[in-house]
């Protein structure tokens, strides 16, 4: 595959470049409200809440996370010099099971910002229906400039001061942006140094030496390609020869992509952080990515026209498939967009207003929590396979990742033609009822 500087699992924001709308604009310039992730998943979650006319005691248990933790990373740099991280691991809720979610190492990780993706992942296990919460973490570090030693004391001393958090029954971390299987292999061996455990079901998008799934790498990207092709199947659209956009070439976009050109779809564009490249017979999936390996970023890519990001959004395509990272579509950006459905690969790619303005051209979106919803199902499989001590073969889980996608795709979509509502609004209100139906038969501890 390309050389993503991520390998996405349960997240599939897949590259580390300056996101739209940064946190701290947000916070101080009301005119960049709708880009704070974390006040952009509870506008979703207050729609669907209000619709389902939710008891307002679950409304605020949902609304607010069960931990929030800020702690101090201190290493010694290869120099001898030491200097202190700062790191985050927010658990939103643990109704339906154990915290899940990934872990992130970047400049950009903000406590809003992880906030909103343990929510996310709250509503994503949910909308699929495997028995996990949501929870989020990172470290605010920049990769490139550390040694692969400085990067495991990173993670160490990160997991470390976090042993009594994590845990295969309480909250399970997995690969992100900047992480990897490597880093999961340091997350599970300082586990098991501290707790003299050998449980390999404490993270999960391991290698598959110690206990890794078949089927993981391409769990996000593969899932894309199944809810893609259901929509298409829904709104009576063709399959072979329909024309797909791709913004983001890492890891989810590379694969979705190749799954897609299978399928017969025709893929006339794809991006990453250097730009765009668009071909109206098709771009060769296999020779792009080969040529991302040779020379790390699209640009220069031969076999096609260079186009910027944004013109590639506003291309006359049948399905965009936003893969890159947060805010990419805005009020600023929507009008402009023509597919006529979009699959969210990416983690909140479209703001709350954009998403009024695409609802209004009749466009078709599929949102992030059921759309990259693959690779959580398959560290779901994972954590299954490490506790059973039984693998499966790859056909098993591609086959049983298929069965609940489709199945989740469905559901989804009863709800939104039941209730006159958007497929967005469908899957929170859907989730939402299964994360309070929960808390209402557990009950409150007092």
């Amino acid at each position: 595959m390309p050389p993503a500087i991520t390998m996405s699992d349960e997240s599939s924001v897949e590259v580390a470049v300056p996101k739209a709308g940064a946190v701290v604009g947000a916070a101080t310039d009301p005119h960049l409200a709708d880009e704070n992730p974390f006040e952009e998943m509870m506008a979703r979650f207050d729609a669907a809440a209000e619709l389902l006319d939710l008891d307002p005691g679950i409304y605020q248990v949902l609304r607010h996370p069960e931990r929030q933790i800020i702690i101090s990373v201190p290493i010694q740099r290869d120099d001898g010099a030491v200097e202190v991280f700062t790191g985050y691991r927010v658990v939103h809720n643990t109704a339906r099971g154990p915290g899940k979610g990934g872990i992130r190492f970047d400049l950009m990780v903000t406590l809003d910002e992880v906030k909103a993706l343990a929510a996310w992942m709250t509503w994503k296990c949910a909308v699929v229906n495997i028995p996990f919460g949501g929870a989020k973490g990172g470290v605010v570090c920049d990769p490139p400039n550390l040694s692969d030693t400085e990067l495991e004391r990173v993670t160490r001393r990160y997991t470390a001061t976090l042993i009594n958090t994590i845990g295969p029954e309480s909250d399970i971390p997995a690969p992100d942006v900047n992480t990897n299987e490597r880093v999961m292999a340091w997350i599970m061996d300082t586990y098991a140094m501290h707790k003299r455990s050998a449980s390999q079901g404490v993270v999960t998008g391991k290698p598959i030496e110690l206990g890794g799934s078949l089927g993981r790498r391409e769990a996000t990207g593969r899932g894309c390609m199944i809810v893609t092709r259901e929509a298409l199947k829904h709104l009576g659209l063709p399959l072979r020869g329909s024309k797909v956009a791709v913004q983001g070439f890492g890891n989810v976009g590379s694969i979705a992509a190749k799954l897609m050109e299978q399928e017969g779809m025709t893929v006339v564009a794809v991006s990453d952080a250097s730009g765009a490249i668009y071909n109206p017979h098709g771009v060769y999936i296999d020779d792009a990515i080969q040529y991302c390996r040779d020379h790390r970023f699209l640009r220069g890519y031969p076999m096609g026209e260079e186009i910027s990001n944004q013109e590639l959004m506003a291309l006359d395509v049948d399905v965009l498939v936003p893969a890159a990272v947060e805010n990419t579509i805005t009020r600023r950006n929507a009008g402009d967009i023509k597919a006529k459905i979009i699959c969210e690969g990416a983690n909140g790619p479209t703001t709350a207003k954009a998403d009024r303005i695409l609802n209004d051209k009749g466009v078709f979106i599929i949102p992030d929590i059921l759309a990259n919803a693959g690779g959580v199902t398959v560290s779901y499989f994972e954590w299954v396979q490490n506790r059973s001590g039984y693998f499966w073969d790859e056909e098993t889980v591609v086959e049983r990742l298929g069965a609940n996608l489709v199945k989740a795709f469905g559901d989804v979509l009863d709800v939104a033609q039941r209730h006159s509502v958007s497929m967005r609004t469908a899957a929170y209100m859907l989730s939402v009822e299964r994360v309070a139906a929960v808390h209402r038969i557990r009950g409150m501890y007092a």
